[in-house]
C-alpha cells in the first residue's frame, strides 16, 4: 500500500523568521501540503530563501522585527484577517550572539538580553497571541525551535545555550496546560544544519563539528522541515511536551 503524505489543506500556518533557512523550508513544505502560510522576518527580499514561492495564493509574507510585541500583535490580526484563525505555530526564529559571542566571563549582558529576546521570549509572545482562540476552538498546534547546544553545553555559547533550555521549559510547562484543549506543544533541537549562517564557518571548523555528529554529516533545512510537518499533524496527536533533537546523534539521551 503506497504511503500517502498527510495534507493541510484549510490549515493556517505562521512561521516566524521564514525568510531563510530552515523556516523557509518549513514554510515551503506547509506550502506543498495545501496550507495556507504567513512568514515574517527581517529579511524578505529578492535574496531570501522564500522566494522561490513569493507570489504563491496561499502564502503571505511580512517585513517585520520578531522582538518587537506590536509588530507580532499586527502580524497577527493581518493573518487572521486573510487566512482565518491560526491552526499551527512554528517558533523558528533565534540566534546566538555570532559575531558578539564570547566565552561566560568576556561576555556582555547587552549580548545575554538580545539572545534571550530572539530566541526566548519571542516564542513566549507568539504563543501568548494565538494560543486563546487555539483554546476556544480546541485545536492547534505549537512548534518551538530550541537547539541542541542546550543539551550538549557548547562553550562560548552559555547564553544561548541557556535561552534554548528555556524554551524546553516553556514547552513543557504550555504543552501540561493547553493539552486538554486539543492543543499539542513540542519543540525541536537541531544541530548541524546548513543554512547561510553555517555556511560561513571555516572548513575547520565544518569538519569538528561532523566529527563530532555520529551521521557525519550536516543536515539540509528539508530534514528539519520534515519533523516540524509531522509534529504539526494527526500522526503526532499523541505527542506533546516532548523535544525532539535533529542532531544525527550529536546528543543521545
Amino acid at each position: 500500500m503506497a504511503i500517502v503524505a498527510q495534507g493541510f489543506d484549510g490549515k493556517t500556518v505562521i512561521v516566524t523568521g521564514g525568510g531563510n533557512g530552515i523556516g523557509a523550508a518549513t514554510a515551503k513544505r506547509f506550502l506543498s501540503l495545501g496550507a495556507k502560510v504567513a512568514v515574517i522576518d527581517r529579511e524578505i527580499d529578492s535574496n531570501a530563501d522564500i522566494r522561490d514561492v513569493k507570489g504563491h495564493p496561499l502564502l503571505m509574507c511580512v517585513a517585520g522585527d520578531c522582538t518587537d510585541l506590536a509588530t507580532l500583535v499586527e502580524f497577527e490580526a493581518k493573518v487572521k484577517e486573510r487566512f482565518g484563525s491560526v491552526d499551527i505555530l512554528f517558533n523558528n526564529v533565534g540566534q546566538s550572539g555570532r559575531e558578539r559571542a564570547s566565552t561566560f566571563v568576556q561576555s556582555e549582558e547587552e549580548v545575554w538580553r538580545f539572545v534571550f529576546e530572539v530566541s526566548l521570549l519571542t516564542a513566549m509572545r507568539m504563543s501568548r497571541l494565538v494560543a486563546p482562540e487555539m483554546q476556544k476552538r480546541r485545536y492547534g498546534r505549537i512548534i518551538n525551535m530550541s537547539s541542541d547546544a542546550a543539551f550538549v553545553g557548547d562553550s562560548g555559547l552559555v547564553d544561548y545555550a541557556a535561552a534554548k533550555m528555556g524554551i524546553v521549559g516553556f514547552t513543557r510547562a504550555l504543552a501540561r496546560e493547553l493539552a486538554s484543549y486539543g492543543i499539542n506543544v513540542n519543540a525541536i533541537a537541531p544541530g548541524a544544519i546548513r543554512t547561510r549562517a553555517h555556511d560561513r564557518l571555516a572548513p575547520d571548523i565544518i569538519e569538528k563539528i561532523k566529527k563530532a555528529t555520529p551521521a557525519g554529516f550536516i543536515a539540509e533545512p528539508d530534514d528539519v522541515a520534515g519533523v516540524v510537518a509531522f509534529l504539526a499533524g494527526d500522526d503526532a496527536r499523541y505527542i506533546t511536551g516532548q523535544t525532539l533533537l535533529i542532531d544525527g546523534g550529536r546528543w543521545m539521551t
